[in-house]
């Protein structure tokens, strides 16, 4: 049953939940839950009932890790003339770095059972957490345009396939868009909105379905590609890179990995939330992550090689393969499958987050419903497509806040794990008590403010000025780095911080 609390509630906190070794001793003193900082979207998950277990952590990475961007990605480092082992790797060593900062992340979630605006409210504030929700939100909302964009491209591909006659209405331009490419991206846009109006649990299943389909899809694909070639393929495509040269790509190219979820780094916990336990997100993370980035790696290696060997051309995307596809019933299920994955990852990645953070803003009025309709609609209104053949716009602008999501992570694990070692008093995230854990000043930490911005500033100089392209890959690290050290030295230390879970205010885990 849903649980809702409405406007300015007095809620007199269980004995229980502040009976503990690590909180305050005495009675409970009745807690208001703020307006502008609650609704039962935001409020903690219920630990009774949460289903996002071992598989369904798995089959979220199994559809991001196996995206369309992802492989452009790894072909590139292919194309710069890494072999197949230093591919491998390469990306090992991303994905390495990815499983470490990714459960750092997901246990905070994972205990606390709030989504990623309510989790900044510890160290930024309760309204200083705007800062870092906000950076998170302008992202994903025009990634999520792009991606749904990119995923329309692939819908015009399929139903061109299935009737050639489609094609006659791809050659006018309305906004910058076709007929067909307005029909196709209006489709997709519709089928992302309709997954979520039923909220996370529909994420949850759909990405369940999702993670087979394009694993299945990418080793069939693979399997194909190194027969075509007579089972054998090219492992570089000239003499292979050695020395420091080596070295730097490999390493570069695996912090990039690491680079490219630093969105999701920082908002997994919208997903742990509802998690029963670590063990599960440990084991998920492992099989979904690790394991799957080798997979990912091989195929990529295996693509790659048997094209190369095969005409001595390096390709863009796997789906320029499946175009090449001659039988049209697997060119269609070949654009099916990543379609099908193209959508789930711009749900899990572009979606979630904009929608809890323009329910932070507004809480009173905003549903996680209603502020992903409005995301979503967003996403359309900047016309995507102009962002996306943009060189201008992905680089400086997407790049540059980018460069941004390494000192907000620093920022964050700093307080959560080194300063407060993990101690959190869930209740008083929500409330606008002068007197309370996270009000800080006005609402703002100004400390975290502080050691965010110079660490910021070095981020963006690193990954957009033209004289930092030999280190510019490792921005993100960097710039996390740095920050974290900072508020690791100007960070205000207390001799006792409060563990008191957020039970007492949860809502049962279907609500969301």
């Amino acid at each position: 049953m849903r649980t809702s609390l409405s406007n300015n509630i007095a809620l007199n906190l269980p004995a229980s939940a502040l009976d503990q070794p690590s909180s305050h001793d005495g009675l409970a003193e009745p807690l208001q839950l703020s307006p502008r900082l609650h609704n039962s979207d935001l409020a903690p998950t219920r630990a009774e009932g949460r289903r996002w277990g071992k598989y369904s952590i798995f089959a979220l990475w199994t559809n991001d890790v196996h995206n369309i961007a992802n492989y452009s990605f790894a072909i590139g480092l292919y194309a710069l003339g890494l072999g197949g082992w230093q591919i491998l790797l390469s990306l090992g060593i991303g994905a390495a770095l990815v499983y470490f900062f990714m459960n750092l992340s997901g246990y905070m979630g994972q205990k606390t059972g709030v989504p990623f605006p309510v989790i900044s409210r510890i160290s930024f504030g309760i309204h200083g957490a705007q800062i870092p929700a906000l950076i998170r939100a302008v992202i994903a909302i025009a990634w999520f345009g792009i991606q749904t964009y990119l995923a329309s491209v692939v819908f015009r591909v399929l139903l061109t396939a299935i009737h050639p006659g489609f094609a006659d209405y791809d050659h006018n331009s309305i906004l910058g868009l076709s007929t067909l490419g307005w029909v196709c991206f209006v489709v997709i846009w519709f089928v992302q909105l309709a997954i979520l109006a039923y909220g996370m649990e529909m994420v949850r299943r759909y990405e369940a379905f999702a993670g087979p389909v394009i694993l299945l899809t990418v080793a069939a694909l693979a399997a194909w590609m190194y027969t075509q070639a007579n089972g054998t393929i090219a492992w570089s495509i000239r003499e292979p890179l050695s020395g420091g040269e080596m070295w730097r790509n490999i390493f570069a190219g695996g912090a990039l990995w690491l680079a490219i979820y630093g969105t999701l780094i920082l908002n997994f916990c919208d997903f742990a939330r509802s998690s029963p336990c670590r063990k599960t997100i440990r084991i998920g993370n492992f099989w979904g992550l690790p394991v799957n980035i080798l997979v990912f790696a091989t195929i990529t290696v295996l693509l790659c090689g048997a094209q190369f060997q095969i005409n001595g051309r390096i390709i863009e995307s796997p789906t320029e393969i499946i175009a090449s596809i001659p039988n049209t019933l697997f060119l269609v299920l070949g654009c099916l499958a990543f379609l099908i994955v193209t959508v789930a990852v711009n749900i899990m990645a572009n979606f979630v987050a904009p929608a809890f953070v323009l329910s932070n803003l507004a809480p009173k009025y905003l549903t996680f419903r209603r502020a992903g309709l409005i995301s979503a609609t967003i996403a359309v209104l900047i016309l995507p497509w102009n962002l996306y053949n943009s060189p201008l716009v992905i680089v400086y602008f997407l790049s540059g806040l980018g460069a941004l999501l390494g000192p907000l992570y620093g920022v964050i694990m700093v307080d959560y794990w080194l300063i407060r070692k993990g101690r959190i008093h869930v209740p008083q995230l929500y409330s606008e008590d002068p007197n309370g854990a996270y009000y800080y000043s006005r609402g703002v930490n100004f400390r975290a403010v502080a050691a965010f911005i110079p660490a910021a500033l070095i981020a963006i100089v690193l990954a957009l000025v033209p004289g930092f392209h030999s280190i510019s890959p490792f921005s993100w690290l960097v710039g996390a780095g740095i920050a974290a050290m900072l508020y690791l030295i100007i960070a205000k230390r207390q001799p006792h911080y409060a563990d008191v879970s957020g039970e007492s205010i949860a809502v049962d885990n279907v609500s969301h």
